[in-house]
């Protein structure tokens, strides 16, 4: 499956957790029922997350291949909540999206 294909796929499976998909500065972004942005898909082939700096789900995500902190401008500004996680790791992506769907607060 490609990158939106498989983001999709995540939105569906966490639809019933109150999760749609919407977008964000022109992405795809999954909001939560409050209406804020958890995840996104960046440029076709990654998805970012936010997830809390130093939680365990931080910490694994940083380890997958290509995993970096999310950096939007290019500029190395890098928001330390924000986790930009490679296709080719799309099969945890799911699960990360559980994560930063039920961040703290």
């Amino acid at each position: 499956m490609s990158a939106e294909e498989d983001f999709k796929q995540v939105g569906a499976e966490l639809a019933d957790l109150g999760v749609w998909i919407s977008s964000m500065m022109g992405r795809p972004a999954l909001k939560d029922h409050a209406g804020k942005v958890f995840a996104s898909l960046q440029r076709d082939h990654a998805m970012v997350f936010r997830l809390v700096e130093g939680t365990p789900e931080h910490t694994a995500a940083l380890k997958l291949p290509g995993a970096a902190l999310f950096d939007p401008s290019g500029k190395g500004r890098e928001i330390k909540d924000w986790v930009v996680v490679p296709h080719s790791s799309a099969e945890k992506w799911t699960d990360l999206a559980e994560a930063a769907l039920s961040r703290p607060r």
